[in-house]
């Protein structure tokens, strides 16, 4: 990639991405996973595309219009940047296709698993079809005809629709029908051999005849529109939440970005669907069907036989550090606890709030919520907490991308329970992880934390790779009230003695930590860095790597997505390795590890390297002190480090190589872990018998 003069080699992070999806998408096509497995990634590939066109494309194509000669960091102009992102995604919904036709379907029909087009059903088939049409589909939709007195309808985002070409006198009409998403996308139809299955639209347009009586139908296709969906949102409004309301109400109204049709689409209907949705030959996707792949998560997740899927694994319940308590606050003030989910279960967070609210001698909650389920046991423990008189303040994040509808809903629920909530902050968005309880106890008011690198979230807890840290430090304590003070009231930003919060000092923060492991390579002391992170974007912290690498520092970079940092460059950054590990479970997890001259130093915390996470965001990373835990930590690096089955390492030209496994163990680095948290035998809980495990579950939408 061309760099301009004085510049480094810094990667685009879109096209980062896309690469990042590609390895998603391989997991799809390794045949050694059980299917039902490889069609839940396809799915993800297809979802994380729907979001990549509605924030990033979408930004992309807006900068064409407003700074069209901006020049980004990685020497692209827009337009630029848009035709490589356009070539690259029309290759990769080519593979996505070619994976499920060549492969994924018939490794279904070899388990007598087949979806079957109109045409090759069974009279007994088209019967039971016919009687499903009459009675469940046919009441719901609504044909939509499109002439000089009945214009072309507004089109949901993301909603799958029929075009259909009529013809009446000779005269060329057109109809749209929308497949109905309250309905399930595939219908189960009787089959003497395994299951047989046959897709919605393909019902809906068998029977067209029936929904355009009065023309003849010329041809019909299947199409898509995906929409610009980042909002805008005026902080200076009065009232915050309801600005948010009008924002999402527009999201659903934004421009078009994205056509997907069906291949077998005529010449006429195309350029009707061009012409009405305003989109450009590049903005139109032509797909080998079924368009929408997001469909195959939910397929896969219904009841099949064990070898079709992973075994479950089952999370330690409860974590070792809590083995044995039953009063998770004696449990805290014994020692810091630390849990890795999904390998341990998130139930002792979720017990804690419900401990908490419960507790007569607990006065006062403070947390943060930015993404919760949508029945949430955490927020049902904070309303009971405010009805049992507790100080209940809750941050609800409005602005969380894609959770704003569910989070309103939780602010207005937690208000009517009498629960102060608030909003965010203007201009920035609160993206910390942090809990605080305040406690009476005989010796004084003790606040207890718990501080992690993941939402307090319950579903997704299941299958994102995250760390909580639980404390009850003073100096801890003072911080996290210092900033729950900060982001509830108008207290000047804090000196924290322990906690490392943005945007006012987490910057400066990586800066320093980074530049004193430079110092020592320099002087011939031991120096290493390794990271784990989502994403690395940040330009000054990748020329400050460079930097580092070019003293001597060894450096190990585990992230998961996104990486505009370019490791094995000579003289820059050949002292830097970058892996990725994409698997069964999303890694999530923030970790920070400094050589720091033999006296290391671990850190974990809700943000990843990027401008928004470090100038943009309230995020906040911690310090792991106690010697066990940053014992424990290192273990859980080096098997990550180690891992040959998910993991990728980067070369100098940004392509991703599976890691070489030829005559060495297999190492599968979120299996590995599971053995290494398990409970040590010898201690047992009081409450064992009691226990409940919860299987780990596969993400329907995950967003890698």
């Amino acid at each position: 990639m061309k760099e301009e003069k004085g510049s480094i080699p810094y990667n685009n992070r879109e096209i980062s991405w896309i690469d990042f999806n590609f390895r998603v998408l391989e997991e799809a096509m390794d045949k050694n996973k059980p299917i039902m497995e490889r069609l839940k990634f396809l799915s993800i590939t297809a979802s994380n595309l729907d979001e990549f066109f509605m924030v990033r494309v979408a930004g992309v194509m807006d900068k064409i219009e407003e700074k069209p000669n901006k020049i980004n960091a990685s020497g692209l102009k827009p337009k630029q940047l848009l035709d490589i992102l356009t070539e690259k995604i029309h290759i990769f919904v080519d593979k996505q296709y070619s994976c499920l036709h060549k492969s994924l379907i018939p490794a279904l029909r070899k388990c007598n698993i087949n979806f079957l087009n109109y045409q090759d059903l069974t009279e007994e088939q088209q019967k039971v079809t016919r009687n499903y049409f009459e009675k469940v589909i046919f009441p719901v939709i609504t044909p939509l005809a499109v002439d000089t007195s009945r214009p072309f309808p507004f089109l949901a985002n993301r909603s799958l629709n029929i075009a259909v070409e009529l013809e009446k006198d000779d005269e060329l009409n057109f109809g749209i029908v929308q497949v109905p998403s309250i309905l399930k996308r595939y219908y189960e139809l009787p089959s003497e051999e395994g299951k047989a299955y046959i897709l919605l639209e393909d019902i809906i347009k068998n029977y067209l005849p029936r929904l355009f009586e009065l023309h003849n139908i010329k041809s019909s296709c299947a199409f898509r529109v995906t929409r610009d969906a980042d909002v805008e949102i005026d902080e200076g409004a009065e009232n915050l939440l309801r600005e948010m309301e009008k924002s999402i109400k527009k999201r659903k109204r934004g421009d078009p970005v994205r056509l997907e049709i069906d291949s077998s689409v005529g010449k006429d209907t195309k350029e009707f669907l061009s012409d009405m949705l305003n989109v450009g030959h590049k903005e139109i996707y032509e797909i080998c069907g079924p368009i929408d792949l997001t469909f195959l998560s939910k397929f896969a997740g219904e009841e099949w036989d064990e070898e079709l899927k992973f075994k479950d694994l089952v999370s330690n319940n409860p974590p070792r550090d809590f083995c044995g308590y039953d009063d998770i606050f004696k449990a805290i003030r014994e020692k810091d606890c630390m849990v890795c989910n999904p390998y341990e279960s998130f139930d002792c967070v979720v017990n804690f709030v419900k401990q908490a609210a419960e507790d007569k001698d607990v006065l006062a909650i403070k947390q943060v919520l930015y993404r919760v389920s949508g029945n949430s046991p955490i927020i049902a423990a904070l309303i009971k907490a405010a009805e049992n008189g507790k100080q209940v303040t809750v941050l609800v994040e409005l602005k969380a991308r894609f959770d704003e509808e569910n989070n309103i809903l939780w602010a207005k629920k937690l208000e009517k329970a009498g629960c102060h909530v608030i909003y965010g902050l203007a201009g920035l968005k609160t993206h910390c992880k942090i809990l605080l309880v305040v406690r009476r106890e005989e010796d004084g008011i003790r606040r207890y934390i718990h501080m992690g690198t993941g939402n307090y979230n319950d579903i997704t807890a299941k299958f994102y790779t995250d760390i909580g840290l639980f404390t009850c430090k003073e100096k801890y304590g003072m911080d996290a009230s210092s900033m729950f003070n900060s982001l509830t009231g108008y207290s000047r930003p804090p000196k924290y003695q322990k906690l490392i919060v943005a945007p006012m000092h987490m910057r400066d923060f990586f800066v320093n930590m980074i530049e004193n492991e430079i110092a020592n390579a320099v002087n011939g002391i031991d120096s290493k860095i390794i990271m784990k992170v989502n994403s690395i974007v940040d330009y000054k912290i990748i020329k400050l790597l460079y930097k580092a690498s070019s003293a001597g520092v060894k450096i190990h970079l585990i992230v998961r997505g996104i990486c505009c940092l370019i490791p094995g460059i000579e003289g820059i950054s050949e002292n830097i390795t970058v892996s990725s590990i994409v698997g069964r479970l999303l890694e999530h997890s923030r970790i920070f590890y400094f050589e720091n001259g033999g006296d290391y130093k671990i850190y974990m915390g809700s943000a990843d390297l990027m401008p928004r996470n470090l100038d943009r965001r309230v995020e906040l990373v911690f310090p792991v002190e106690s010697e066990n835990l940053k014992q424990r930590t290192l273990k859980i690096l080096d098997i990550l480090m180690n891992d040959n089955v998910n993991s990728r390492i980067q070369l100098s030209n940004t392509e991703y190589i599976r890691v070489d496994k030829r005559g060495k163990t297999l190492i599968d680095s979120q299996l590995e872990l599971f053995k290494l948290l398990k409970r040590p035998k010898e201690k047992k809980a009081d409450n064992q018998s009691n226990m409940v495990f919860m299987p780990l579950e596969s993400t329907e939408d995950t967003n890698l």
